[in-house]
């Protein structure tokens, strides 16, 4: 907090120096150790000549009658602050030039606290908030427009004020993101709500998705419950937007932004990188579908080897795994873990396919039985 923090450490000397001088009644001892003070914080410098703009220019000249007029009206309005509760600016009224310091301390009190008020909205306007879902743990938040977003463990949202053209988040980790529409008091258009996830930007008016982004993963994933979204790559100049419908994913991989940009297909397909969408069961109900299981606190898992389960396992119990050997890397796993502690579940995995597991405190030891 510049300039607020030096003051609040010595209100009563600064305002006392800054009151003399605009007074008129500074000694030249007065006036050093404010040149010093200013020299020593320059961001002082600022709100000493906002308070000598403040400051009627013949409140120095001895024109007593109409500079106490104007000082009383402030005061009196100080005055009524206070009485209502809102400020303790020292309120004093005017009756010789001898007190003008006082009631200069008065303006300076009211000056700063106007522009404590103002540098604080602002700085709310302009602070980044931070949502957090540790691992372990889940969570849900409502943003400052309503809409609603459920953290997977290990999941970040970082997004600031939503009172721009835009509303604007970044996430890292897993969100399930159900977005309320709203209109722009400019233009009453839709504001669209944008998220950075990782190498792409998710574009959306009024609709419920799921975005997988966690950076230790090599993969990014949306799914479209319902609305629409426009997806795009960052530094993506050649490949275009691509549009999910209702009841469609796309998985792009982290670190092909040249393969999509430059139209590579996908292995075994003809389709390039970034036009791989896939359909998903429109049949089932939301809470069956493996893609936001987790949101109804499941751990769903088809054909994960177990390198990639470890990464959900490590998140959805705040633990480590280790692997002993490259073979119990490979193991493959299909499944869903719902109440299970960490015990139970490496029992049924263990149950499914034969592995050796050793659990000490929240460090698990993977190891083949070969």
């Amino acid at each position: 907090m510049p300039v607020l923090i030096s003051i609040m450490e010595t209100p009563e000397r600064i305002w006392f120096l800054l009151a003399r001088n605009l007074s008129g009644d500074a000694t030249e001892q007065d006036k050093e150790e404010l040149k010093e003070l200013l020299q020593q914080h320059p961001e002082l410098m600022q709100q000493y000549d906002l308070l000598h703009q403040l400051w009627p220019v013949h409140a120095q000249t001895g024109e007593e009658p109409a500079t106490n007029d104007k000082l009383n009206r402030i005061l009196q309005l100080a005055e009524a602050e206070r009485a209502a509760g809102t400020s303790e600016a020292p309120v004093v009224r005017i009756k010789k030039r001898r007190t003008l310091y006082w009631a200069a301390a008065a303006v300076i009190a009211l000056a700063m606290g106007a522009w404590f008020v103002t540098w604080k909205d602002k700085q709310q306007a302009l602070a980044a908030n931070e949502v957090v879902a540790p691992k372990g743990s889940k969570t849900r938040t409502i943003l400052p427009d309503g809409s609603t977003v459920w953290l997977n463990a290990g999941s970040r949202i970082v997004y600031a004020n939503f009172n721009g053209p835009q509303r604007e988040i970044t996430l890292e980790g897993e969100a399930f993101f159900d977005v309320v529409q709203v209109l722009s008091p400019a233009t009453h258009q839709k504001k669209p709500f944008i998220v950075h996830a990782g190498t792409i930007d998710i574009r959306v008016l009024g609709t419920a998705f799921n975005v997988k982004s966690y950076p230790e993963e090599k993969t990014i994933e949306t799914t479209l419950i319902r609305g629409l979204v426009q997806i795009t790559r960052k530094g993506d100049t050649k490949g275009g937007p691509v549009y999910l419908h209702p009841n469609e994913k796309i998985v792009l991989p982290v670190s092909s932004v040249e393969t999509a940009a430059t139209n590579v297909p996908v292995a075994g397909t003809n389709e390039p990188a970034i036009k791989q969408i896939i359909h998903i069961d429109s049949t089932i109900k939301d809470s069956e579908h493996i893609e936001t299981a987790w949101v109804y606190n499941r751990l769903e898992f088809r054909g994960d080897n177990f390198e990639q389960l470890a990464l959900k396992l490590e998140r959805w119990y705040n633990i480590k795994v280790y692997f002993e050997d490259d073979a119990a890397r490979q193991l493959k796993f299909n499944g869903s873990l719902q109440n299970e502690t960490v015990e139970q579940a490496f029992m049924a995995l263990k149950a499914a396919v034969p592995f050796e597991v050793r659990i000490v405190n929240n460090e698990v030891f993977i190891k083949s039985t070969k």
